[in-house]
């Protein structure tokens, strides 16, 4: 019988941890990086180490899976320190006690099923790793409820990590593709992995979009979106907005207001100046009235008396 593609992570997604962690130490902060994702794919280690183990890989293979775990724990204890603000020394404890575990559960695991597996019972294997690519695909759904919270903005999610997982994911599909035989749940589970990062690909696409009024904005006083927001708090979307309508709208209304306060202030002028003309025309015929009649005073009327 084959061996299913989904037998290991592939080694693209341990290479695609690495940065993350860099990342996460250079910003000190892990703000965005859903923890639930990293202790998942930590979990999905444990039986894709067993699945390794149990059919004898070569060595890389057989490391694979423990690095793989290993190094999302890693990223896993520097959300325990930067984002819940646990002290640098519970934070390692957890994560080694965490190692440990899994790593006790994964050796019972290897002793319970090597024994069925060489007398030629295969599906407790198969069932490994199709639980650990499940587990896998599954931590991929806790970024989107961070999207969710920054209005389809990716934060703490370093881009190389995605673009090298993604990677992976694409080159074990055509590896699945080129074979002799289709292995369908192994296509399935590639083609899943590679949609939702895809997905968070877009999001972050979107929100790019959205904002580029913003961010042009920001560019001219020589600050980051994110120094222009805390700024400016008024700039900042709506979560409730799908597209760039908000900033447009809201150009649009601040154009319209402007444009309807100059034509008020057009009207109050002409019609002061209306009053004041009125007002100056008045006074003149008063003035030349009264001129007049200093000037021509009236004539003397003198009446004629009857002869006696």
């Amino acid at each position: 019988m084959d061996r299913p593609q989904v037998s290991i992570p592939p080694a693209a997604t341990i290479l695609g941890i690495i940065p993350q962690i860099w990342h996460n130490w250079r910003r000190k902060s892990t703000e965005g990086l859903p923890g639930t994702m990293l202790i998942l794919w930590s979990i999905c280690g444990v039986p894709f180490g067993v699945y390794a183990v149990v059919q004898n890989f070569n060595f890389a293979l057989k490391f694979q899976p423990q690095a793989f775990a290993g190094l999302t724990l890693i990223a896993w204890g520097q959300t325990l320190y930067y984002h819940n603000k646990w002290r640098a020394w519970t934070a390692a404890v957890a994560t080694i006690v965490l190692a440990g575990s899994f790593g006790i559960m994964e050796m019972i695991l290897i002793l319970t099923l090597r024994g069925p597996y060489s007398r030629g019972v295969g599906w407790p294997m198969m069932l490994m790793a199709i639980s650990a690519s499940v587990i896998q695909v599954i931590g991929l759904i806790p970024p989107y409820f961070e999207l969710a919270k920054r209005g389809g903005r990716v934060v703490g999610i370093n881009f190389w990590f995605l673009i090298i997982d993604y990677a992976g994911a694409f080159f074990s599909l055509m590896a699945v593709v080129a074979q002799q035989w289709f292995d369908a749940l192994g296509s399935s589970l590639y083609i899943a992995c590679m949609v939702l990062e895809t997905g968070i690909f877009a999001s972050h696409a979107i929100w790019l979009w959205r904002v580029r009024y913003i961010r042009a904005e920001a560019a001219k006083a020589g600050k980051t979106y994110d120094e222009y927001v805390a700024e400016n708090p008024n700039k900042k979307l709506s979560h409730s907005e799908s597209t760039d309508t908000f900033v447009d709208v809201e150009r649009g209304l601040e154009k319209a207001s402007a444009a309807h306060n100059e034509k008020v202030d057009d009207v109050t002028k002409q019609d002061g100046a209306a009053v004041a003309a009125s007002e100056d025309t008045t006074a003149n015929v008063v003035v030349e009235s009264t001129q007049e009649t200093l000037e021509h005073p009236p004539k003397a009327v003198v009446k004629a008396s009857g002869s006696g």
